[in-house]
Order: C-alpha cells, then sequence, then structure tokens
C-alpha cells in the first residue's frame, strides 16, 4: 500500500479554539459535481442561518468542474471550500475532513449523498437526551442517479434510543452508511481516522466505536445514500476488490467481537457477504453485461463462504451468462 491508505488510523488532534461550532458538516468530493448542488441544498435548507454549523467542501482535486465556483455560486459565502494539492485518495480526504472539522459533532456527508429535513435538528435533540452515546444515526433510502427512491434500508430498532448489543450485531454486517451517521469529535480524537482500506473502511470505524461507546438510533428516514457506477464502490464491485477490502476487515475487527460469540458472528458474516457478492454479480451482469466483473465477484464470493444456495445460485447466473439472457 501506499501512502494514499493509512496503514494505522490517522490522529486527530483536539480543537484548541475556545470558541466552536456545534456541528461540522464535512463535504468529501471528488468528480461528483453533477450531484454536489443537491447536496448541498439538502444542508442548506436546515443550516443556512444556523452560524453554529460549520459547512465544508474538501476537494480531492477534483477534474470534472470548478467546484469552487460551484460551492461558493451554491452556498452564497455559507459554506467554505478546500482543496487538496493533488489528489490523495478517499482516505486520505476523509482524514482532512477531520482535521478541518471545527464542531462538537462531525457529519461526514459525501458530495453525491443528501440530507432529509430535520436530519440536524433530531440528531441534536438525541445527543442532548443521551449524552454517553459516542455516535447516532438514522434510518436512510437508497437513491439513484435521478434521486429516484431505490428502497428503504431495514428498520434497525423499532424506537428511538441507544441500541442494545449493537456490536454483535454490527459485526456481522454492515448497516451504516456515512449520509446517516454523526460522531462527536471527540471519539475521532480518541479513536483516530479511516485507514486500511478504501471499501468497508466505515464498517471498520463504526465496530472501533460501537466497542467503546454506545451508539443511538432515530428509526425514521432522514438521509439519502446515492448508488451510481461512478462511485469507488461502483468501480470495486466490478473489480471484485470490494469482497478483497472486507475479508480485511473481517479480520481487523474480529478481535473486537465477544470471545463466546466470535466465530459465530463471523462465519453469518462471511455467508451474508458471500450472497451479497452474488446479488451483486446478477446486478453487474443486468446492467452492464460486464463478465469480467461478473466472474470477479463470483470467485471472491467462493472464497469468503460455501452452501449448496450459493452454488445454485452461481449455476443459475452463469447459465443465464451462457444464454445471454
Amino acid at each position: 500500500m501506499d501512502g494514499r491508505i493509512p496503514l494505522a488510523p490517522p490522529a486527530v488532534p483536539p480543537v484548541r479554539q475556545a470558541m466552536r461550532p456545534l456541528w461540522s458538516v464535512m463535504i468529501p468530493v471528488y468528480n461528483c459535481s453533477k450531484f454536489l448542488p443537491e447536496t448541498l441544498l439538502s444542508v442548506l435548507m436546515q443550516c443556512k442561518h444556523r452560524p453554529e454549523v460549520q459547512i465544508e467542501v474538501i476537494d480531492d482535486a477534483s477534474t470534472d468542474a470548478d467546484v469552487e465556483e460551484l460551492v461558493y455560486s451554491i452556498g452564497q459565502g455559507r459554506v467554505n471550500y478546500f482543496r487538496q494539492p493533488s489528489n490523495a485518495g478517499s482516505l486520505r480526504n476523509f482524514h482532512t475532513c477531520l482535521l478541518r472539522a471545527q464542531g462538537i459533532y462531525v457529519h461526514i456527508l459525501h458530495g453525491d449523498d443528501k440530507v432529509r429535513d430535520g436530519f440536524y435538528h433530531r440528531l441534536e435533540n438525541f445527543f442532548t437526551q443521551h449524552r454517553s452515546a459516542g455516535a447516532a444515526y438514522c434510518r436512510y433510502a437508497y437513491i439513484d442517479e435521478n434521486s429516484e427512491i431505490l428502497y428503504h434500508h431495514e428498520r434497525e430498532h423499532e424506537k428511538e434510543g441507544i441500541i442494545p448489543d449493537f456490536l454483535t450485531r454490527l459485526g456481522e454486517r454492515q448497516r451504516i452508511q456515512y449520509a446517516s451517521i454523526v460522531v462527536k469529535r471527540e471519539v475521532y480524537e480518541k479513536l483516530g481516522g479511516f485507514y486500511g482500506v478504501e471499501y468497508g473502511e466505515d464498517w471498520e470505524m463504526w465496530m472501533r466505536i460501537a466497542a467503546q461507546y454506545p451508539i443511538g438510533y432515530i428509526p425514521d428516514v432522514l438521509a439519502e445514500y446515492r448508488r451510481h457506477s461512478a462511485s469507488i464502490s461502483g468501480r470495486s464491485f466490478r473489480t471484485g476488490k470490494n469482497m478483497q477490502d472486507l475479508r480485511q476487515v473481517m479480520q481487523r475487527i474480529a478481535p473486537l467481537l465477544p470471545a463466546q460469540k466470535k466465530n459465530k458472528i463471523i462465519q453469518s458474516s462471511r455467508k451474508f457477504y458471500a450472497h451479497y457478492a452474488l446479488r451483486t454479480a446478477n446486478q453487474i451482469w443486468s446492467g452492464m453485461r460486464d463478465r469480467k466483473g461478473v466472474r470477479a465477484q463470483v470467485t471472491e464470493a467462493w472464497q469468503m463462504h460455501r452452501d449448496f444456495p450459493l452454488a445454485v445460485k452461481i449455476l443459475k447466473l452463469y447459465t443465464k451468462m451462457a444464454l445471454n439472457l
């Protein structure tokens, strides 16, 4: 690995200034200018007249547009802009977000995702009522390139509050998208930032937090995560890199799991992600007819976990490909 991917959690020094904002909404971007206006407007609708909210776009040397001009045009002086001297990679850009964040609460909102009305107000109230929580997140929706709703993430808990035994639940599979979660800056200061991989780095981070802090949940849909082929996850799906990274993440989070439940959780996770890879392979075939991408996902799935239902799914997929269906 080169310097673009930290090998250990990078340090996040405390904020030294006495007067600081309550919120930091940090928006990392790279070549997503077609979606950025929606992202900015979704934040500004809630925070335009709230001086206690820092809003800043952190640009990883985008080449698709003049992002600075776009930010200042839409932000009208309310949104700050910082550009990396050269492309640093997603993890280094996330770390820059954390270093520049001055607020008590930090929300990393990718430049192609959105928040719905009430997100900041509801999360703020949650932290006021549950002071022990290190982080809190809401239910969220998946949207496509045209901002159409694909589906809603399953409800994690029926009632708002601290999620019981969340470390075990989260150890089975990733349940949180960046757009939906807010983390206290002091937590990043204690645990460090994102590291190790470019796909699944957030799962590892949330696990590190859940191992030491209560995590809260709001069951209302207040955030939207966008799926599109140009994203990091979209690119990694076509090469199988997503599954390779997930295997690394599983190794890193295993020591955090309760000893008596560890093996069962790991096996459940491997099974879930093997079948997830097959679903991804089917999507790659139906959407792009990318045989190489399909083979990459199938290979990684079979290495992750093997059972009869998985073998049947693979056979069905390869039959569709042979018949060009």
